[in-house]
């Protein structure tokens, strides 16, 4: 398989309004020069730019040193460090029209992509066997020929009675189903965002260095394969001690290299590591097994985390506490449903890492349960629960209804693929890129398609 380097298309901002700054002399598609400060508008539809509306605007530039800036990009969507950055890129800038704004789209080299999410990603300082790690599953990911078009199903109306028996007003409630997960592919008119919905990608914003560069050149072209495909490499900040299978976060497709791996060279002892028994999955949230990812170390985790990540100082295992008026509110605001008070939240399907793949929440109106992993992280939290590899405990009942509700949790993300932090600790402790690779996708092969 051998291939010449891809450009590809990443999304980096929409609005009705963009601003943007031209580094250098760009030129149109009717050969037209522009540089510095430039404004689009939407409107009727169009573009409005230069006292002319048009369907869609390319600016590029003959030149390597030129760059670009758009200002006011949204970072951390819905996440809770979400703010604004002006950010800089290289390559071509692309203004279409979709959904009733204006999208931003960086036409851009593959491996210059690369230099970008490393370091955005992570530290541009991190190992150098962490960075090129990083790049080969980032270069992986980007390039696996495995997408398909999948929808999102939404199971609204099936009722099903829990094992478990429930007194008074659990017993008068029916149960529904209501399943969804995110994928990449609901991007239709370029291949990547640049937020953490897919890669972090911001630019020649995040200063970066030689260690990076070098990196890139050093893995230029190399993917990680299996059977002669491309593996589909993911990757979370934390998998808590055990990382997920594919299926359990997306689409229901086994991939051979995406299994469960303790995170250890060896299974801690005194745990059962059938985690998707909720007594074992108790224990092993509710304790710190050893683990490549636990760590507390701030020269390791500064690798891995930017400054707003490390906002966040509970990785490996956390603590989220709510009032009844706060979980009824917040489960009626970021699902939409009136649950009205809550009484319970029971977990039903665990998955290998203990992550909850779907939970039973009963309240004294609605008996719902949701999956998989990122809805529940959508619904418990203001912005995203850190995982869904919690359990839960309930306080102070008045009437059989629990006034205060404690969950506590394991890692941060989805748990699939290369633990970043786990990564992080095997650099440190002189493991080589291809060794982490292997150690987290289990199975696969290094190949380098192109030059």
């Amino acid at each position: 398989m051998s291939i010449s380097e891809p450009i590809i298309n990443v999304g980096i901002l929409s609005s009705t309004q963009i601003e943007f700054e031209l580094n250098g002399i760009f030129f149109d598609l009717n050969k037209t020069e522009y540089s510095g400060k430039q404004v689009a508008k939407l409107e009727n539809g169009k573009i409005r730019f230069n006292n002319n509306l048009s369907d869609e605007l390319i600016f590029e530039s003959k030149t390597n040193d030129a760059s670009f800036d758009l200002i006011d990009v949204v970072i951390g969507i819905n996440f809770h460090w979400e703010r604004k950055e002006n950010q800089r890129f290289k390559g071509s800038l692309k203004l279409i029209v979709e959904n009733g704004q204006l999208t931003a789209i960086n036409k851009i080299g593959v491996e210059d992509y690369l230099t970008s999410v490393i370091s955005s990603e992570m530290s541009a300082t991190a190992s150098d066997e962490l960075l090129k790690a990083h790049a080969v599953i980032s270069r992986s990911w980007l390039l696996c020929p495995l997408q398909k078009t999948r929808t999102t199903p939404i199971a609204i109306g099936e009722e099903q009675r829990p094992e478990t028996e429930f007194k008074t007003i659990k017993d008068q409630l029916s149960t529904v189903n209501y399943t969804k997960w995110y994928e990449r592919d609901a991007h239709t008119h370029f291949d990547v965002c640049a937020d953490d919905h897919c890669q972090r990608y911001q630019g020649i914003t995040r200063a970066s260095t030689m260690a990076v560069e070098k990196a890139i050149e050093a893995t230029r072209g190399e993917v990680l394969m299996s059977d002669n495909e491309i593996c589909d490499a993911r990757f979370s900040k934390s998998c808590g001690g055990a990382s997920e299978t594919f299926e359990n976060c997306w689409a229901p497709e086994h991939y051979s290299y995406l299994t469960k791996v303790i995170d250890n060279p060896v299974a801690p002892e005194s745990y059962e590591h059938d985690l998707t028994i909720e007594a074992n999955a108790e224990k092993w949230i509710r304790h710190s097994p050893e683990a490549f990812c636990n760590t507390s170390d701030k020269k390791v985790l500064a690798q891995v985390l930017n400054n707003y990540d490390q906002e966040t100082t509970d990785f490996y295992r956390w603590k989220v506490e709510y009032t009844q008026a706060e979980i009824s509110e917040l489960l009626a605001r970021r699902s939409g449903i009136d649950f009205g008070e809550i009484i319970d939240l029971i977990p039903i399907k665990r998955g290998e890492s203990s992550r909850l793949i779907e939970l039973q929440i009963i309240g004294t109106k609605q008996s719902i349960i949701v999956g998989k992993e990122l809805e529940l992280r959508k619904w418990l939290s203001n912005s995203h629960l850190y995982s869904s590899a919690f359990v839960v405990d309930k306080y102070d009942l008045e009437n059989g209804i629990p006034q205060k509700f404690v969950l506590t949790g394991a890692g941060w993300g989805h748990g699939v693929g290369l633990c970043q932090i786990g990564a992080a600790v095997m650099g440190e402790k002189g493991y080589l890129y291809k060794d982490i690779l292997l150690h987290y996708f289990r199975g696969a092969d290094l190949k380098r398609i192109y030059s």
